[in-house]
């Protein structure tokens, strides 16, 4: 029969965690014990660089995993003595906690509601292989790589396999080693201490890893395992009196120009703080969001034709945003106690320049544009196209900050997400439309910028959205004066009579009348100018009504 002394020759970390717990069984942690188990103890101390009272601990939590977790009731158990005897060892736990050999949580698995212990599965595996358990420092982290560390503490302290304390410990680590991250350097700019600093990394943590704006209250409240810790704090935010809030780092989030003390968020000039290099750490989506950003140098000057009334609209916008009267405008609305978000709803047919209006008057107020991808909005899986579009409001608040003139927020197309909302919904599908409109409401609200929408659907807009939009214009199809203009414009070398019966033969929109003169031109360059005739363009016209076509029945030919 084996002895239970073994060389060190045959000794392994297991079988050192097997004679320790052996030889503890009601030893009451006497130096008789430790004399005893000195083969075992100092091999576990040697090879792991621990105390000889670290190693007995240790072992003894190693040898309760089936269990979950070790309580000081259960050690106290084992050992044959009382909890006070235990509780003298309370540093050196601490130390193995320290070195993330164990993690503690008040409450979870110790029903009356003290400290439990439990060995982590990476630990585990490296005695399963008999190797060392290498503590990780996350030195020189990518920005990537950081907000993953983040996020792995808040998930630990969230399911309470750490104590508060020790995840602000480690979120102070993570500041010390990876001080080259811009990030990092900014949060330190704050002089905040600790707890304030843990705080921040939550907000920052979700923001980035999560995609998530807003932080609730309890959010905050599953960070602290003292129930009056969190109130003291949970005070102070709602009477605005927070380091964070007084730093102007945090806010409220306003709910119907109210705010509410129970969701809070970033400001956007923290944002701007914070993230100087957001871009580089985006998801493709956000990529795609940010890619689609047009600049008002690059956008080509185009002429457009309306009938008197919305000439006239488009006119008085265009005065509107001219950055001079817009600032004033802006600083006026403060002054009276109304907002100074600026919504504009452009609907009407297909064709008609809506589109081309709006870059117009980007290119001649000096306003660059973030055009909104309705198709990468929505995604398939469900959460995700909420967190898209609450995404693209955040990005679009740090432009506005961060330029010195106000950009355009464009949802062109946007049938898809202002039409009627579902009622009675049971699908996902139906629910996430809902609930992107319910964002956008909600953003257009508290909207400070300029937000201009285009839509063919105007029969199908909810009701809810046609209050918000401060101006709508409706877009028509050109009258017969109007279409001689732009037959004119676009193909100057036509005759008079020419243009006089196309303009009264087709009803057609501009963009309908440019589609035409491009293939006109397209002609005039491959066939020469001759092969160009009147009634080559009446073939392209009657080609671009394809609702003319003759339909086919469904079924084989002949």
């Amino acid at each position: 029969m084996q002895t239970i002394e073994s060389t060190k020759q045959e000794m392994t970390l297991l079988k050192a965690v097997e004679q320790i717990v052996e030889l503890s069984r009601d030893s009451r942690l006497e130096p008789e014990f430790f004399s005893k188990a000195a083969e075992p103890i100092n091999y576990l101390a040697d090879r792991l660089e621990l105390t000889p009272e670290q190693c007995v601990l240790l072992a003894l939590f190693i040898d309760n995993t089936d269990d979950g977790c070790t309580s000081v009731r259960d050690l106290s158990r084992h050992f044959g003595c009382n909890a006070t005897r235990i509780l003298s060892f309370m540093q050196e736990i601490d130390g193995l906690v320290e070195r993330e050999m164990v993690r503690c949580g008040k409450g979870r698995f110790d029903r009356s509601g003290g400290m439990a212990y439990r060995v982590p599965w990476p630990v585990l595996d490296a005695f399963i292989h008999n190797r060392k358990f290498e503590l990780c420092r996350y030195e020189n982290l990518s920005n990537e790589d950081f907000f993953a560390a983040l996020s792995e503490v808040f998930d630990l302290r969230n399911d309470n396999d750490i104590s508060t304390e020790t995840a602000k410990s480690r979120l102070q680590l993570l500041m010390n080693y990876n001080g080259h991250l811009p990030f990092v350097k900014q949060v330190k700019k704050y002089n905040l201490d600790d707890e304030d600093d843990a705080l921040l990394l939550l907000f920052a943590c979700r923001l980035i890893s999560r995609c998530e704006e807003y932080v609730q209250i309890g959010d905050i409240g599953n960070f602290y395992d003292e129930r009056r810790d969190f109130d003291f704090v949970k005070n102070k935010l709602a009477r605005n009196t927070h380091p964070l809030q007084k730093a102007e780092v945090i806010e409220s989030v306003k709910n119907g120009g109210f705010f509410n003390i129970e969701s809070y968020r970033i400001t956007d000039a923290a944002k701007m703080e914070l993230f100087p290099d957001l871009d580089i750490e985006l998801s493709e989506k956000e990529k795609a969001i940010r890619r689609d950003i047009v600049k008002h140098e690059d956008i080509v000057p185009k002429q457009l034709f309306f009938d008197k009334s919305v000439g006239e609209q488009i006119s008085d916008l265009t005065q509107l945003l001219d950055e001079e009267h817009y600032r004033d405008i802006c600083n006026r609305l403060k002054d009276s106690g109304y907002r100074c978000g600026f919504t504009c709803l452009f609907y009407g047919g297909p064709g008609t320049g809506k589109t081309e209006s709006v870059l117009q008057l980007a290119r001649q107020t000096g306003r660059d544009i973030m055009q909104v991808n309705i198709a990468q909005i929505k995604s398939m899986w469900v959460g995700e196209s909420e967190k898209n579009i609450k995404r693209v409001f955040d990005i679009y608040r740090a432009m506005v900050e961060k330029q010195e003139v106000t950009p355009i927020l464009f949802f062109n197309e946007a049938d898809a997400i202002i039409g009627t909302r579902f009622e009675n919904v049971d699908r996902s599908v139906d629910q996430m439309c809902n609930s992107i409109q319910n964002i956008i409401l909600q953003e257009m609200e508290t909207m400070n910028g300029i937000l201009i929408a285009t839509t063919n659907l105007a029969k199908n807009f909810d009701k809810a959205f046609e209050r918000r939009f401060l101006y709508k214009v409706r877009f028509n199809k050109p009258t017969r004066e109007a279409r001689e203009h732009i037959w004119r414009t676009m193909l100057p070398k036509l005759s008079d009579a020419d243009i006089s019966v196309l303009a009264e033969k087709y009803d057609f929109s501009g963009g309908q009348i440019e589609n035409i003169a491009r293939h006109y031109t397209i002609d005039t360059i491959l066939h020469s100018d001759q092969a160009a005739t009147l009634a080559t363009l009446i073939r392209h016209c009657d080609g671009e009504r394809i609702e003319k076509n003759e339909k086919k029945a469904i079924g084989f030919g002949n």
